[in-house]
């Protein structure tokens, strides 16, 4: 199923709107995650221990900034060249950290519905 040019549009102007303040959009993601998903906060070392409030977190937001960001990339890529294009280490560094935190399938659909409540939040009606 592929989108109309109206829909593709509408998802570049989003990107659009997502890269003015990456860093706000990025720690909204995560704290999404970690409303749905609690337990996730275990799984992040900097976050382990803390009981610091998660968004205060400055190694949270450094992470976020990356994750968000590789994640919108990964699927403008996806988009436009069919697939997405990471270096090997980089690929095999993020699978063993996940395998190595006990990340599962359900983990990443609540990855999901974080991003797409951000994109909602960041891009309002349109």
């Amino acid at each position: 199923m592929g989108f109309t040019e109206k829909q593709e549009a509408l998802v570049k102007e989003s990107w659009k709107v997502m890269k003015q303040n990456i860093p706000e959009h990025s720690l909204r993601f995560f704290t999404l995650i970690l409303e749905m998903a609690p337990a996730v906060k275990n799984m992040l070392p900097f976050l382990k221990d803390s009981d610091e409030i998660p968004q205060n977190n400055p190694k949270l937001k450094d992470h976020a900034f990356i994750v968000f960001k590789m994640t919108c990339d990964s699927a403008i890529q996806l988009r436009e060249k069919g697939q997405v294009v990471l270096r090997d280490v980089l690929l095999k560094h993020l699978g063993s950290v996940h395998l190595e935190k006990g990340v599962v399938d359900s983990h990443f659909e609540v990855g999901k519905e974080a991003l797409l409540g951000t994109i909602k939040e960041a891009v309002g009606e349109s």
